[in-house]
């Protein structure tokens, strides 16, 4: 699965994702900074899914109607990076086919799927 993983992702997560053999850029490395609509194009553009720490997505794809491939937010604060990295690894792995077209939660003990309408 191609995946944009926003700066706010750990790194241990994008590099899980990449063994896993996802083909994952990674804002941190190439765009530091950019702003969430330039994220958002960037993920579109590339049609890639967009994985996230950061809520605001949310807003820009539901109540903006903003058109995206794909949302992962990931809601894990509090835990590990190994535990956050093991349960977003594993979300992505079970639910792969599932998560384009979708805006997707991950906490620590559960997933919502949400399709794009």
């Amino acid at each position: 699965m191609k995946i944009l993983a926003d700066e706010g992702v750990d790194k241990p997560i994008v590099d899980q994702l990449r063994q896993d053999g996802h083909s994952v850029a990674y804002i941190a490395e190439s765009d530091p900074g950019a702003s969430d609509d330039t994220v958002l194009e960037l993920a579109n553009k590339n049609s890639a899914v967009l994985l996230t720490a950061d809520k605001d997505f949310g807003e820009l794809v539901y109540r903006l109607r903003r058109v995206s491939k794909g949302v992962i937010l990931i809601r894990l604060s509090g835990l590990s990076t190994e535990a956050k990295t093991k349960i977003a690894a594993t979300a992505i792995k079970e639910h792969a086919d599932e998560l384009e077209n979708a805006f997707t939660v991950i906490s620590p003990d559960s997933i919502r799927i949400r399709r794009n309408e």
